[in-house]
């Protein structure tokens, strides 16, 4: 089932404030990684948001979320700060990763395999 306008308006929202949480707070560095928000998707009551974050330069990606979710409340109560006059209630929220980019690169390397044993 796809998405209603409202459900990707408040995904938008959301995916705007947080990033920018992201930089104001520094969780867009963890641990010498590069942390991005790709997309957010949202339940069609809008109470749940899962956030995909795409991890750049990180030997443990799992442990890149564990660090977010210990700062889970944190973030909340200043996404929500930013976002109460637009939305009736802040979303509860959940991390996920976005592997897309990492299957480019597998992709690309696969690639530059066949294109080398040809």
């Amino acid at each position: 089932m796809s998405e209603s306008i409202r459900q990707k308006k408040v995904a938008e929202l959301i995916k705007e404030q947080m990033s920018s949480l992201f930089q104001k707070n520094g969780f867009y560095t963890l641990k010498g990684s590069l942390v991005t928000i790709t997309s957010v998707s949202m339940t069609p009551d809008l109470l749940e948001a899962k956030v995909y974050l795409s991890v750049f330069n990180a030997k443990d990606k799992q442990s890149i979320l564990n660090e977010l979710e210990t700062h889970h409340k944190e973030i909340r109560h200043q996404l929500g700060n930013k976002i109460a006059k637009q939305v009736r209630r802040v979303p509860e929220f959940k991390f996920f990763l976005d592997e897309t980019l990492d299957e480019v690169f597998k992709m690309e390397k696969l690639f530059d395999k066949i294109k080398k044993q040809d």
